[in-house]
């Protein structure tokens, strides 16, 4: 029994009133001489006995009337909580696209928000939490109105972070019961990481939406490769989640027109690369889709861009290599040599890429060139000398605080490494080799510079890497590539070494963007400082995080767009470039996390069949057995025996 006002019971001093009122009552009998006293002597000795009887009755009717009177204030109950607790449920409605199927009762989120409306404690107070929206303290009759308008969202979240998020919202009340629920199909987008739930330290209640279908048909990704000069090849992945699939129709199209219509047949669990080739189209608005009814339909469908390709313009100073020329073609570059005696200042700002090759040491003017290059966000790769001025080096080094360098090395070393992950060679290796024949270096450069080791030699030290910097890219060679000092220039890796620096230097479009997912765009155009770009479709526009270059803009983009599809870039009303979006292939994962493992490894875990079961367990644990009532009625009893004591007993 648990009471919801217990400080009533400060009041027990109360039945101390009926006892004072039976002492007072309490009468001393008198001695009555009388003549004959041998029958009047029991009949007072039996009046006695009964006036006392009657008195105790009374006093004991009261008694009992006052402590019921105080249970009754009191308002005592039966239940697993206290009544006077408020009960505040947080709940994460997952509402991402692999919601976007159906169960065995019709669509996963539509099923699931009705189930909470049917279900949930009118009484209780909600904070309802899904991957685009936050809705905190709000009544039952604001939750179902909230589930009722719920939508899909290309929003991605971890699970954790949503564990923290409650975990962090949830307010240190005595007053009120907090519920953590979770309800969602438990996506595990990477099958080798095993998520345990390990940092829940709170209790928490999940429930798993399942899909009736385990077999899906996805377009994973895009590439496109160059096969001639009027020739572009668009090489579809498509991936296979289930069992072989045979006669499966794929099309093309451009913008809304047919280009292209083909099937396939892909057998169980494969991933495939279907071919279509694309002749003379300077800019390419590509739609593919697959007819194929699946788990998810969002991913049958697959947008990419292909603009016209801009030259990137390259600028070297100081010594002409042979080999710059072989790769900085006139097809794809505007490349330019310089010696540092008759170099164009003028034209530093306009290049996207700008070589330091084999300078003995860097002038004040030439340094003064370069930092303001690299402010406006121009690309830099220094290539030493065999002799350099270590000084003159470092006092650029350090106006852009980078490091320094510390002494020239003469022993002959191999260039062992890559880094695979790396973006200039992400996309150059099919798969991660090991044993290649090794170029060597034999003058080198110990440096203490900060940023990423592209390629490194077998002691572990840089003989490629890129520098950190907030502005821009910077390349640094820790070896001299001519012939006397190193072989390397001779050795397969230059080409899509020194290609990709210079590719990457000018950010072309790429063929499509993720959505919700951390994006940069640059527009190779100047633009007045009061003006800004735009990116926008049929539905709708927003302005992007822009910073503005000398010959460039740089666009950032995260939480927008929100759906799929082909979007314009525009200055006023020119549009510089059309891009892609489309949602993340993580969303087609057919992989889900094993609950009832989860629950047995928690003890703040606890796992539900359905969201039904969910709430009946919360409602039977809110349930409160008033019995205020009985007491209630024991103290009435106890005022009508008084009343018949009085009446009907005689003295």
């Amino acid at each position: 029994m648990q009471f919801k006002y217990p400080a009533v019971f400060y009041f027990l001093f109360v039945l101390i009133i009926p006892i004072i009122v039976h002492l007072f009552q309490l009468q001393k009998f008198k001695k009555i001489a009388f003549t004959n006293v041998q029958f009047l002597q029991k009949i007072s000795l039996e009046t006695r006995k009964s006036s006392r009887l009657k008195k105790l009755l009374l006093l004991a009717t009261r008694m009992l009337c006052f402590l019921a009177l105080l249970f009754t204030f009191s308002q005592p109950y039966f239940g697993d909580k206290k009544a006077e607790v408020e009960n505040h449920n947080y709940i994460y409605l997952d509402n991402s696209m692999s919601l976007n199927t159906n169960g065995k009762n019709g669509n996963l989120l539509t099923i699931a928000a009705q189930k909470i409306i049917e279900n949930a404690p009118e009484k209780d107070k909600y904070s309802l939490l899904t991957n685009d929206e936050i809705r905190s303290n709000i009544s039952k009759k604001e939750l179902d109105i909230s589930l009722k308008n719920i939508k899909y969202t290309t929003n991605t979240t971890s699970y954790q972070d949503k564990i923290n998020t409650i975990q962090s919202e949830v307010k240190n009340k005595s007053k009120t019961s907090y519920k953590h629920i979770l309800i969602s199909d438990f996506q595990n987008f990477n099958k080798k990481i095993i998520n345990k739930f390990t940092n829940v330290t709170s209790p928490f209640s999940f429930v798993k939406l399942n899909s009736d279908t385990k077999n899906n048909i996805s377009i994973d990704s895009v590439f496109i490769t160059t096969t001639s000069a009027k020739v572009k090849l668009v090489s579809v992945v498509i991936k296979n989640q289930g069992e072989a699939k045979n006669n499966i129709p794929i099309a093309l199209y451009n913008f809304s027109k047919l280009i292209n219509k083909r099937s396939f047949s892909i057998l169980e669990n494969e991933v495939k690369i279907i071919e279509f080739p694309i002749e003379n189209f300077q800019q390419f608005k590509g739609k593919l889709q697959v007819t194929f009814n699946d788990v998810f339909l969002f991913d049958n469908v697959f947008y990419f861009t292909m603009n016209t390709p801009k030259k990137t313009s390259i600028l070297n100073i100081g010594k002409t290599s042979s080999y710059f020329s072989k790769i900085f073609t006139e097809e794809d570059f505007h490349f330019t040599n310089s010696t540092l005696q008759n170099v164009n200042y003028n034209l530093i700002p306009s290049q996207q890429l700008l070589i330091i090759n084999q300078l003995k040491s860097i002038s004040r003017v030439l340094e003064n060139s370069i930092l303001q290059f690299v402010k406006n966000g121009g690309h830099l790769l220094i290539i030493p000398d065999q002799k350099i001025e270590i000084s003159s080096y470092n006092s650029f080094l350090k106006k852009i605080n980078s490091g320094t360098i510390l002494n020239r090395i003469t022993n002959s070393l191999k260039i062992t490494t890559i880094n695979f992950q790396h973006p200039l060679f992400s996309e150059v290796f099919i798969k991660e080799i090991t044993n290649f024949q090794y170029p060597y270096a034999t003058i080198s450069y110990k440096n203490t510079l900060q940023g990423n080791t592209i390629l490194s030699f077998e002691n572990k030290t840089p003989f490629l890497q890129d520098i950190t910097n907030p502005f821009s890219k910077i390349y640094w060679f820790s070896a001299p590539l001519d012939t006397q000092s190193s072989n390397f220039s001779n050795s397969p890796l230059i080409v899509p070494t020194l290609y990709n620096i210079a590719k990457q230097s000018l950010e072309i479009t790429k063929p499509y963007y993720t959505l919700q997912e951390e994006n940069t765009i640059e527009i190779n155009k100047k633009i007045e400082k009061n003006q800004i770009l735009k990116i926008s479709n049929q539905q709708k526009s927003f302005i992007p995080f822009q910073r503005n270059f000398a010959s460039k803009v740089a666009l950032s983009t995260n939480n927008e767009p929100k759906y799929a599809g082909f979007y314009d870039i525009s200055l006023e009303k020119d549009t510089l470039s059309s891009i892609a979006y489309n949602i993340s292939s993580n969303e087609s994962i057919l992989s889900f996390h094993d609950l009832k493992a989860i629950g047995k490894e928690n003890k703040n875990v606890q796992v539900f069949r359905s969201i039904k079961e969910l709430f009946e367990e919360i409602n039977e644990k809110n349930e409160v057995q008033w019995i205020w009532r009985l007491f209630l009625a024991i103290a009435i009893v106890s005022l009508l025996l008084e009343i018949l004591i009085l009446k009907f007993f005689k003295i």
